[in-house]
């Protein structure tokens, strides 16, 4: 049985218009920054997924150098250019596939009193590895809210999977 749309998010056709808009409007960049092309992207991400906190992560050695943030107003729980160490992450978990990609309430996980903790609650999320032609893994496209949301599902992390293609596409056309 097809969910209903929540009423505070766009509408699946809606966001997959949009994404196309957005790889036109990107491929015409031209000498614009990697931020003015990705925060559209970022920001369509979070409001069609209903998240808190969307990210562009890139691995550096043993740390994950938050590249791009897109946070709800009020949300800002990390910022361009911190560090966080990779192992300390859910993303390099997800990675190596210690955690799946889609996790709709983290707090009901079994394992939740062995994952890292932030100061920040962490509900639930959505993470895809960012690969660059050849297979390298550059980071990851993480988004996040501070609430589970049992609505995610295998067609939102879909979406988000697009997003991270157009994201890889920009970072190898323009650098990070």
């Amino acid at each position: 049985m097809p969910r209903a749309p929540r009423p505070d998010r766009p509408a699946a056709r809606d966001f997959e218009s949009e994404l196309a808009r957005l790889q036109v409007a990107t491929a015409d960049g031209g000498s614009r920054g990697m931020s003015m092309l990705l925060s559209p992207v970022l920001r369509l991400v979070r409001e069609h997924l209903g998240m808190d906190v969307v990210f562009v992560a890139q691995f550096v050695g043993d740390d994950g150098i938050f590249r791009h943030v897109e946070a709800r107003a009020g949300s800002r729980v990390m910022a361009v250019g911190e560090a966080c160490a990779r192992e300390r992450s859910y993303c390099q978990r997800v990675v190596d596939g210690r955690l799946p990609p889609l996790e709709r309430n983290v707090p009901a996980r079994e394992d939740f009193s062995r994952l890292p903790t932030f100061d920040f609650p962490i509900g639930c999320y959505l993470s895809v590895p960012l690969r660059l032609q050849g297979g390298r893994i550059y980071g990851v496209l993480c988004c996040f809210s501070f609430a589970p949301n049992e609505d995610l599902g295998q067609r939102d992390l879909r979406r988000l999977e697009m997003a991270a293609q157009l994201t890889t596409r920009l970072i190898e056309e323009l650098g990070t």
